[in-house]
């Protein structure tokens, strides 16, 4: 007797399939049970070499927090410089500008934090933490430019890196591994 249902004569032809055939097909990974291993992804070079990217551009990132936070007494001098109002005392000033460069480092830490995770996410072909590293990289940027335009060159060198890891992860070559979410008619 052959079964009329569609639907379970679709799940049943993806039986024995690899996770990279099933996410081919626009279909999620088969689901794992209690105590079972998951098996590793095997990203497209693209994508592998896009994650160490992210990665390395968050040390980078971190490390021109860190250079700015050495450097502080360069930076409360421009805004010392840079103050004309007479009731912002030099040292009001400067304990603003150590505070802001604290939080800073902290936000570019969190910031890391959240590229790495969607990153290692991104590398095992979950679509939506592509997405996700489309946007965030923009909001970062945005939030340096309206809180706080303190840039040095190594800023810029990290968001070149984070620019670079997006693109290579739109690259047409790797369009199949990111599958688009399958759609019930």
């Amino acid at each position: 007797m052959a079964d009329s249902n569609p639907e379970k004569a679709d799940i049943e032809d993806l039986s024995g399939l690899t996770d990279d055939e099933r996410r081919k097909k626009g279909r999620s990974p088969d689901p794992l049970m209690p105590g079972q291993k998951a098996p590793k992804a095997t990203p497209p070079r693209p994508v592998a070499i896009s994650f160490w990217l992210w990665l390395a551009g968050g040390v980078v990132l971190i490390l021109s927090y860190v250079q700015l936070l050495t450097s502080k007494s360069a930076v409360i001098d421009q805004y010392v410089k840079g103050t004309t109002d007479p009731k912002y005392t030099p040292q009001m000033i400067a304990d603003g500008v150590t505070a802001l460069l604290w939080y800073l480092l902290g936000g570019a830490i969190v910031f890391v934090l959240l590229f790495l995770l969607f990153a290692y996410k991104a590398r095992e072909g979950t679509r939506s933490a592509r997405t996700v590293l489309t946007v965030l990289p923009i909001v970062m940027v945005l939030l340096i430019m309206v809180v706080a335009p303190i840039i040095n060159y190594l800023t810029l060198v990290a968001v070149l890196m984070f620019v670079i890891a997006l693109v290579m992860m739109y690259l047409p070559s790797v369009a199949g591994y990111f599958p688009k979410a399958g759609r019930k008619p």
